[in-house]
Parts: structure tokens; C-alpha cells; sequence
């Protein structure tokens, strides 16, 4: 692994032991008195200010139930992926395992007969980035209505209300969805015609229009 990799991968250390400990639904104090780790070094290094060793990662994979690879960021070895059944009979297939950072989620939404109510929304921390397959997707963002088809992404920060719906009778819609839970975003590049990177500005799409 280059210098640079292991830099980013110290650095990016604290917001996943810091996203694994809120899944586990754990406090810094329950996380203390179960692994004997004090409180201010267990923000310390949720923080970055401190790096933790293999015996305190260790230590915290086998207290929060993930794995080494998952702390650190690393892809697991290939398994089967299984899609996730929702009760709205949404299925997700995820694409990405590991804790903390961007993650890529594969979204199926049924058929439907009749034309839905206005999808119900959520908020939460995170940005996302979406973008259709197949079939009509209706994205509630907001006081704004979009209808997505094929081809079209868009992208938002998940703190403003939001909700999905198949917003056709058609068929099943079939979409993208990168999530990063701490506000980490794709970063468009091209290059440019001298050969150097360059970065784009970032385009939303959608048609603003009630299904």
C-alpha cells in the first residue's frame, strides 16, 4: 500500500470507528466499561486526533461485531449479495460492505396498478447521489416534484425531506443510489484537453412535473 493509501486510510479511520460505534447503539461510556478503553481515548480517535493500534482496533471490531477489513475501509472478499426486502416491498441490493464512506446500493421498486399517493419523507444526515435505470421514478424533494427516467441523476443532501415512488404503471423502476453518511459526495473528473484532471461543476437533472 502507497504512503498516500495508508495516509487516507489513518485519516478515515476515526468517522468509521466513530459510524460503527452508533450502529452498534453504543455510547463512549458502555464502549469504555465493555473494552476497557477509556472515553477520551475512544474520541480521541473518533475525532483523528489519535491513532488507534491492532490491539485497540481489535478490541472495538470484536465489540461492535465488524471486521478489521470493515474498520479500515477495505473490501471484504467477494460473497453473494443478497437484496433486502423493505416493507414496501422495495428490494435493495448492496453493493458496497464496508463501514463509513460512500456507499452504492442497487434500488428495485415493483410495478403498481394505480398511480400513487405523494411519497412519504424522510431526513436525515448524508448526501446522496441517485440515478435511474429503468422506468419512471417520482422523487419528492422538498416542496419540489421530479419525475426521473432513464439516464437522468440527481443529487441532494439528505437533510432536506425526501421521499421515492414508481411514479408509472409500466413496470418495476430500477436506480442507483450512492449514500454517504457523512456527507461525502461522488467527485466528478475529466480530463481536460492538456491532459490534466479537472473537476467539473456538478449538474442536477430531473423534470419538475407531477406524475
Amino acid at each position: 500500500m502507497a504512503v498516500d493509501d495508508v495516509d487516507g486510510t489513518l485519516a478515515a479511520m476515526g468517522p468509521r470507528l466513530r459510524v460503527a460505534r452508533e450502529r452498534h447503539g453504543a455510547t463512549l461510556a458502555g464502549v469504555a466499561c465493555a473494552t476497557g478503553i477509556s472515553p477520551s481515548t475512544l474520541s480521541r480517535m473518533e475525532t483523528g486526533r489519535r491513532h488507534a493500534t491492532l490491539e485497540v482496533l481489535l478490541r472495538l471490531s470484536k465489540e461492535y461485531g465488524v471486521s478489521l477489513d470493515e474498520l479500515a475501509g477495505v473490501a471484504p472478499a467477494p460473497r453473494a449479495a443478497v437484496p433486502l426486502s423493505f416493507g414496501d416491498d422495495k428490494a435493495v441490493l448492496p453493493l458496497t460492505r464496508y463501514v463509513g464512506g460512500l456507499h452504492a446500493h442497487k434500488h428495485v421498486l415493483p410495478a403498481v396498478e394505480d398511480p400513487p399517493a405523494r411519497p412519504r419523507q424522510v431526513s436525515h444526515d448524508g448526501y446522496e447521489w441517485l440515478c435511474v435505470l429503468y422506468g419512471r421514478l417520482w422523487l419528492a424533494l422538498g416542496d419540489h416534484d421530479l419525475v426521473l427516467v432513464a439516464g437522468d441523476v440527481t443529487e441532494f443532501d439528505t437533510r432536506t425531506p425526501h421521499g421515492v415512488a414508481n411514479a408509472g404503471t409500466g413496470g418495476p423502476v430500477e436506480y442507483l443510489v450512492m449514500f454517504g453518511p457523512q456527507g461525502e459526495r461522488p467527485r466528478p473528473r475529466t480530463p481536460s484537453a492538456t491532459g490534466h484532471a479537472s473537476r467539473p461543476d456538478r449538474a442536477r437533472t430531473g423534470r419538475e412535473a407531477r406524475p
